[in-house]
């Protein structure tokens, strides 16, 4: 807007104006604008010509624009006052957000006469919000991590043992710590495999960061992805609110799946990308989330049997396995039960107010003669049991054991000692000829020499159908 002739007042309010730290504009009732201060023309690197009229919308962000028109047409079209931000482009062709409030100026009978309005950056201000809120997530996903570890129990804060077995495994978790690389750590029930996960987190250049436990097969198969990966709300019948993921609360650190042998196909696919793009969607999200996590998974699945049957994916086990650990069953590191029972019953006496002062030498025998199916788990077990009802000697009744001193019953067959394939076709073979009864004196559980509760158990994380082989 170009004038020929100013007063004193006028040139004292256009110095007003254009020494403002705000950007002034006004427009005409109509909304055609025609006058823009100092400021910014300054912030803007362009002149009024380029600006006029409707110009200035050509330097408001694609993505912004079509709500700054809507906001700023409605403004008009009522004659009320309105309050948006959008991005601008400044003078370096950088986009910056901005505060714009318009104000109409109105007769007595309230017609508008001209509007106008201010524009204030508040770029700085929302980097910092966003510092903040980032900061806030990050807090708010490392508490999540914290409270789950603090509740869940581990079978033991130490790894207790001098075998030699043993000894090769902790070998490996000093070599593979210090390294980003995704671990896969096999091994019957119970011997011990998220001690080895979190033993190569806290030597790993990610121990600062949250330790994030997750049971595959704990967790119903249809809600398996939206606890690994959370959900928008809405996603499912349910989901009132947005809900974060395991992965996203283990970003930066790691993140253990234990038994990863039972994850449905269609999260084997979902963990795949994650695992070779390092990105991830919330359920019913279309943003690709980046994540920088660990991945160390675990299972007593036999996953070659897994492949060839077809429920598990070759390609995500190739990617699993980059460093395999093999964890010893704790038949075959006998030599550290003795260890073990002096570690869990000074554990389990100190939590009880108990004072045990020894175990006697004929359970230290029976322990060490037991097979131990159910490994380190049932050790645990028997000696909190043990606690409890013993006082200053430590005694262990045979009749505890699920099968007394596996080396010397004779039994038929000794389940555990084989692999995990041997195992199952082993039990395969039994139910056949028991025409798939378990119980009983014609029983799979007699043929096999165990008893009927840990053959039960063995099915079931085995996979085996034993209705197959009913007559």
């Amino acid at each position: 807007m170009v004038r020929t002739q100013m007063s004193r007042e006028d040139i004292d309010y256009r110095l007003v104006v254009d020494s403002t730290p705000a950007l002034v504009f006004s427009a005409r009732s109509d909304g055609y604008v025609d006058y823009f201060n100092q400021r910014w023309f300054d912030t803007l690197g362009v002149p009024l010509a380029a600006l006029e009229g409707s110009g200035w919308t050509s330097l408001i962000h694609p993505d912004d624009r079509e709500e700054h028109l809507r906001r700023w047409r409605t403004s008009m079209g009522n004659g009320q006052p309105a309050v948006y931000q959008s991005r601008v482009a400044d003078a370096k062709g950088e986009y910056r957000w901005m505060l714009h409030r318009t104000e109409p100026l109105c007769d007595e009978a309230g017609n508008v006469l001209r509007w106008f309005g201010t524009s204030i950056d508040i770029e700085d201000l929302k980097r910092a919000q966003r510092e903040v809120d980032e900061l806030k997530e990050r807090l708010y996903k490392e508490n999540i991590a914290l409270r789950e570890e603090l509740t869940q129990t581990s079978m033991f804060e130490e790894i207790v043992g001098t075998s030699a077995p043993l000894r090769r495994v902790l070998a490996l978790v000093e070599k593979v710590a210090c390294s980003d690389s995704t671990v896969l750590v096999t091994g019957e029930t119970g011997t011990g495999k998220e001690l080895i996960a979190r033993a190569i987190h806290k030597r790993s250049p990610r121990a600062a960061r949250p330790f994030v436990s997750v049971n595959c097969g704990a967790i119903a198969p249809s809600l398996v992805a939206s606890e690994l990966f959370g959900h928008e709300k809405g996603a499912f019948t349910g989901a009132t609110q947005r809900r974060l993921g395991r992965f996203e609360v283990a970003d930066g650190g790691t993140i253990f799946l234990d038994e990863a042998g039972e994850l449905p196909a269609e999260t084997q696919i979902a963990l795949l990308r994650v695992l070779q793009e390092r990105t991830f969607e919330r359920i019913g999200g279309a943003k690709p989330i980046p994540v920088d996590v660990r991945i160390i998974a675990a299972t007593n699945r036999d996953l070659d049997q897994a492949i060839a049957d077809g429920s598990f994916r070759r390609d995500l086990y190739y990617r699993l396995s980059v460093f395999p650990i093999q964890m010893p069953p704790l038949r075959d590191r006998a030599e550290d039960i003795p260890l073990l029972v002096e570690y869990l019953t000074r554990r389990y006496a100190t939590k009880a107010g108990k004072r045990i002062a020894n175990v006697s030498r004929k359970t230290i025998d029976l322990l060490t003669a037991y097979d131990w199916p159910g490994n380190i788990r049932e050790l645990q077990n028997v000696i909190q049991r043990a606690v409890i009802l013993c006082d200053e000697t430590l005694v262990v009744d045979a009749s505890w054991l699920e099968h007394g001193p596996a080396r010397s019953t004779g039994a038929p067959h000794i389940l555990g000692r084989p692999s995990i394939s041997e195992e199952k076709k082993l039990i395969e073979s039994a139910l056949a000829e028991s025409c798939g009864r378990v119980a009983g004196p014609d029983g799979a559980a007699v043929k096999l020499g165990i008893p009927r509760s840990t053959l039960e158990s063995k099915i079931r994380s085995l996979h085996i159908d034993k209705n197959r082989f009913r007559k």
